[in-house]
């Protein structure tokens, strides 16, 4: 069962699904979830998918758009601000927290590939989740400073800001907007030097196979700046005190972020590694997504 609601962050009104339990009755209390998207994405793609498995088996699960992204508000549209969607995740416990059917002291977050990072991000600070989950995580942040665990050079990185700040000024001055393509626009844009997670990621933002007319698959350059600036693992062993789970393909490019993200956490933890997957092969594959649903659901029992 799925009910079109909404909450605000700040302003800024989300609009989200709320997917139900079988046989869900108003009269008792249920654990909850918060389901974060990857970048780029929106609530009715991959995260969806998930939210609806686990709604399946007992949980009410909330996935939305984030800030200036899909059928949420905020301007600039298509802007990945990490801050924001940090305190987009805050905002569904506010709201989770409102009904009367959410058992408020038994309720979890997980994302996927950069709402993983985020999900992490969270619940470091953010203890009304008592577990946090994520499949194929990819911290924005971290993954912003070093693509794929390969390092890049600080004066790359200061250049990058140069540009950034130039573009700022020209936009406020009237000038036209710039975007960037989280994965290619185009098939011929790929070729035997891009990576599988680009390569996957066309496959699925940009044909039948997961496309969403409201996910766009790029970002507002100017939001550069607030990427590489941002770290979802940086107080990860001393404030993420709540249990871990972390699913990863074993072919995925992105594993090395929840090895390392496991590495890190003092906690109660787990990394599940599904044979055979790719970072990609987790949003739909139905042999892989069952795999990690039976994982989510054997640990999310705990709440």
């Amino acid at each position: 069962m799925l009910r079109t609601v909404s909450f605000k962050n700040r302003e800024v009104q989300i609009a989200a699904h709320l997917h139900l339990p079988d046989n869900f009755t108003e009269d008792k209390q249920y654990p909850a979830l918060v389901g974060v998207h990857p970048a780029g994405g929106v609530k009715e793609q991959t995260i969806g998918l998930y939210a609806e498995r686990l709604a399946a088996h007992g949980f009410v699960t909330v996935v939305y758009d984030s800030s200036y992204q899909g059928e949420s508000g905020g301007e600039p549209r298509l802007l990945e601000d990490p801050p924001t969607r940090v305190e987009d995740a805050r905002c569904a416990v506010d709201f989770l927290t409102t009904l009367p059917f959410v058992a408020p002291e038994r309720m979890g977050v997980f994302g996927i590939c950069a709402g993983g990072g985020y999900a992490i991000s969270v619940a470091q600070t953010e203890h009304r989740f008592k577990a946090v989950a994520t499949v194929s995580a990819a911290p924005m942040g971290e993954s912003s400073r070093a693509f794929l665990g390969h390092e890049v050079p600080v004066a790359e990185h200061i250049a990058t800001l140069d540009m950034v700040a130039k573009q700022r000024t020209a936009e406020a001055c009237g000038g036209e907007r710039l975007y960037a393509p989280f994965v290619p626009e185009k098939f011929e844009d790929i070729d035997e030097n891009t990576p599988d997670l680009l390569r996957e990621g066309y496959d699925y933002y940009r044909t039948p196979r997961g496309g969403h007319p409201n996910s766009k698959g790029r970002f507002l350059l100017t939001g550069l700046d607030r990427m590489l600036a941002f770290s979802a693992f940086d107080r990860i062993p001393e404030f993420l005190t709540q249990p871990m789970l972390l699913i990863a393909g074993s072919k995925a490019d992105t594993k090395l972020w929840s090895d390392r993200a496991y590495e890190l956490s003092n906690a109660p933890k787990k990394l599940f590694v599904v044979d055979g997957a790719t970072h990609i092969a987790m949003y739909d594959v139905p042999e892989y997504v069952d795999q990690a649903i039976a994982q989510m659901v054997k640990f999310f029992a705990v709440l």
